[in-house]
Parts: structure tokens; sequence; C-alpha cells
């Protein structure tokens, strides 16, 4: 069997490819990783089913995914749904076709819907990998479409983790419909996120944990937009270190603004244009959040997430 791994990581916004060679100390070295938006959760939250031009969407994605992974010859292969599957009704049709797919690369594969906790344990697991272990006691957070992950844990494992049912996609289809939203919208994706996370904060105690490190697409563009970047460019974003006065003026920029002016900022990725807003929203009440309850003073944005954490879980 091929020492050649590939990982899928499906979330409600986007769906992502990572194929990566296992090193001899167990360690991955990335061979290919690629992005793309296909809203997967289009209407999820309000209908319960996912939508057929959404699936259709994800199905194009992931046929082409399929066949970079034969091209490069993958041995074995883990595909993990996150949110919006675990909500459809209609999700056996999500996997049937993700059945279909993977199945021309390694026989019998299919995607799984991992649990929350599950999620949250691989985030981790990715997160920190190359982070100092004097760092500890670290607060992961991974921020998606439909839910965000809290995991608290060190460099012996997880201590707790909390999937709060609140995420960009979520947040914006719920509160956020003006352009710019309005300041009453604005409240209320406030008010709904501190409900979301208060809960989660009462699961995951963060109150001896030193280091925030955020994952996931909302936080690597606001590190992106932060550092004021032309073009996006994944290895200036990763391990970038914001000053929680950092993070809360990129959040009220990027709030603020309209679609047209979000669009024209260099690193943005046209699909995250309408959701990150909810998505800045989200991270300032974290920022309020972690800074009252931990005293942390900074975020560490990480390029490197659950879909590290799933390669490592078949390496």
């Amino acid at each position: 069997m091929s020492d050649r791994v590939a990982a899928v990581d499906c979330g409600t916004n986007s769906i992502r490819l990572l194929i990566a060679d296992v090193l001899g100390d167990g360690r991955l070295a990335d061979v290919h990783r690629e992005m793309r938006i296909v809203r997967l959760g289009q209407g999820v939250d309000a209908t319960g089913s996912l939508a057929p031009e959404a699936i259709e969407r994800t199905r194009a994605a992931l046929a082409d995914y399929a066949a970079l992974m034969r091209a490069a010859g993958v041995g074995r292969v883990r595909m993990v749904a996150t949110s919006a599957t675990r909500d459809a009704a209609n999700r056996e049709d999500f996997f049937a076709m993700a059945e279909a797919e993977l199945g021309t690369v390694v026989a019998g594969a299919e995607a799984e819907v991992i649990t929350g906790d599950e999620e949250a344990r691989l985030s981790f697991a990715g997160a920190i990998g190359e982070l100092s272990s004097a760092s500890g006691p670290f607060v992961v957070v991974d921020l998606g479409g439909g839910s965000t992950e809290l995991v608290f844990g060190d460099s012996a494992g997880v201590r707790s983790a909390f999937s709060a049912d609140i995420g960009c996609v979520r947040i914006t289809e719920r509160c956020l419909a003006g352009n710019p939203p309005t300041a009453q919208e604005i409240a209320a994706a406030r008010a709904f996120a501190t409900e979301r996370l208060t809960e989660a904060f009462t699961h995951v105690p963060v109150e001896g944990a030193h280091t925030w490190v955020g994952v996931a697409g909302t936080m690597t563009t606001l590190a992106a937009v932060a550092l004021d970047l032309p073009e996006y460019d994944s290895e200036r974003v990763h391990l970038t270190r914001l000053t929680m006065d950092q993070v809360r003026q990129v959040c009220d920029r990027l709030i603020a603004m309209d679609h047209d002016q979000r669009a024209a900022l260099g690193p943005m990725h046209p699909g995250r244009v309408d959701v990150i807003g909810g998505g800045a929203v989200i991270t300032e009440v974290l920022a309020e959040e972690l800074s009252r309850r931990a005293g942390i003073a900074e975020l560490v944005v990480s390029e490197h997430d659950i879909l590290d954490g799933i390669a490592l879980s078949i390496a």
C-alpha cells in the first residue's frame, strides 16, 4: 500500500483536499492542498435539506479531487463531512454521490459524518502540531460554515471539546441580510453568537488556556486582511499572530463593509465575500470571551487544521 494518503474535509461552505506523504517519523509532507467553495449548506438551516444544485457543485469538485488522487497514486483516503450533512433530511443523496466518486480512487471508500467531538479532536491534532508544548494549554477554535468547534487541551491531548451550532453561513443567513448589515442586524448577530458561544464555554472551561489558535477559512482570511496582503498567501498567513486590538479592528472593518468593498479586498476568496462578516462577528465575540475568561492577549492563526488531523488519522 502506498505511503501517500489523501484527506477530504467537506464542510458547510467549502470542500478541501490534502494529498500528503507519510514520513518515517509519522509526520506529513504536503504534496497538494486545494480548497473550493461549494456552499453545500446553502439554505439547509431553513429547509432542512441539501439543495440539489449544492450537491452537484460538491460532486463536480470531488470528481476533480478524485482525478488528482488517482494521478498522485494515493493509497488511502478518508473523507469527513460535517455540520451541513449532519442536519440534512436528504443526506443519503450526498453519501451515494461521494461513494461513487471516492470509489474511483480506493474501492469501498465513502464519506463519513463525524461527531462534533471527533471533529474537534481532529482539528486540535492538526492545529497544534507545529506549536511548542510550552505554549499550552491551548484553546483551538475551528470556525466553520455551520458549526464552531472549541477544543481545550495540551500536547498530551484533548481535555474538553464542544461543537457549537453556529458558523459563518448559519449566522449570515439568520441575521445579516443587509448590504451592508444594519446596526440592528449586527446587534442580533452578536446576541446570537454570544448565546451559542456561552453554551460552548460552559462545556469547555478555558480559564487555564495560554494560547488561542484559530483555524479554517474565516480565521485565515481575517489574518490575510489584517496583514494587508495584496493576494492570499498561505505561507504568510500560517502562524500569524494578531493582538486582540488587531482582531477587533479587522472584524469591525469587515462587518461594516458592503459586498463590493469586501469583494475588492485582494486576499478575499469570492466564495467568502457573502459570509465573512458573519464570521467576523463570531470571531469578535470569541476574542472578548477569551480575553475575559483566560486573559489571552493574541490570536495565532494556523493553516493546519482538521484536514491535517484527518490525514494523520490514516497515516
